[in-house]
């Protein structure tokens, strides 16, 4: 495999790896490794593009089309990444969740800094702009989640708008899913399928995969349009998402609210002593609170380990940066 190969099936990991976890967005990982634009205009290909392409060359035509080699490569990783993110960085949320949300803290301002370099000339419909993507984004992140469904339409609309969230840095297509109820949903079917290949947990992905492509053809058409006539509103805008994003990747947030896997009931949590003494396996946390971390009471606040890894995210992201502009 060529380095340039390896460097895309790496930066498609770190994608689907970020794209697991809940406020964390793998649009953001595209556009600090370079490749947002042009994974934009790919998925964009997939129309009369592609028809054009296969009328013209054949299966030969069509795959040059769509950009195949580079959109094979980057799917492969995010593949990898995702088996990665369910069975790898789930255990680091369970057991070191502080170091893990202070590197992606970290990462996310250094990204909002990358971004708003971007944009050489501001005015006020480019603040108003990023104005509308603080709020939008903050919105999100303290909107109270709704239980989900299996109902084949509620998957598939799912679906479109969680993968329309992964094209765009800084709002995570998985805390979407969170918000809709599905996260914990599609989450265990995927680990399901993959341990035990059942058919009802193949159907249910198959709806939700159906409703990412269409999700995926649509919306990056109005980002390929947003991109050539609005170029640098649009970064002031995902500018925005990028810091309205920063209040769910908190290190330090102690869990106010609760539900009962099996029943749907939702639960204030007033004690969190006794929230630990509870079957973690039967709940789901829908609503935290940050905290400082002398206030923090869920676990040890590993408060130098996290602010280094905040350092670590935030470097990484400018190193990173400077070597795509090597």
């Amino acid at each position: 495999m060529s380095n340039s190969k390896l460097s895309l099936v790496l930066k498609g990991a770190a994608m689907g790896i970020a794209e697991v976890i809940p406020g964390v967005s793998g649009g953001t990982i595209a556009f600090i490794t370079g490749i947002y634009e042009e994974l934009i205009n790919t998925i964009k290909s997939f129309g009369p593009e592609a028809y054009k392409g296969f009328k013209t060359g054949g299966l030969k035509g069509l795959w040059e089309a769509v950009n195949g080699p580079f959109l094979a490569t980057l799917l492969g990783g995010m593949a990898i990444g995702i088996l990665i993110g369910i069975f790898g960085v789930t255990y680091l949320l369970e057991t070191y969740p502080e170091p893990l949300w202070g590197f992606f803290f970290g990462l996310i301002i250094a990204s909002a800094i990358v971004i708003g370099k971007e944009i050489k000339n501001w005015n006020w419909q480019k603040v108003l702009a990023f104005i509308i993507g603080v709020v939008v984004a903050y919105g999100i992140t303290v909107i109270s989640p709704e239980t989900g469904s299996t109902n084949p339409f509620y998957v598939f609309i799912a679906g479109m708008i969680a993968i329309s969230a992964l094209m765009l840095p800084g709002i995570s297509g998985s805390f979407i899913l969170l918000l809709m109820g599905m996260y914990t949903i599609v989450i265990p079917a995927a680990k399901s399928f993959v341990q035990n290949q059942d058919a009802g947990s193949f159907i249910l992905l198959s709806i939700f995969a159906t409703g990412c492509l269409a999700g995926l053809l649509g919306f990056s058409r109005v980002l390929s349009w947003l991109f050539k006539s609005y170029k640098e509103l649009s970064f002031a805008l995902l500018t925005g998402f990028l810091i309205g994003a920063l209040n769910k990747v908190w290190p330090w947030r102690n869990v106010s609210e609760i539900m009962n896997k099996d029943t749907g009931e939702r639960l204030q949590v007033l004690d969190l002593v006794n929230y630990s003494k509870l079957d973690q396996e039967t709940i789901k946390v829908i609503q935290e609170v940050n905290v400082f971390p002398s206030n923090y009471m869920m676990n040890e606040p590993f408060v130098i380990i996290t602010i280094l890894c905040t350092f670590a995210g935030f470097i990484g992201v400018l190193i990173l940066e400077r070597s795509q502009k090597a």
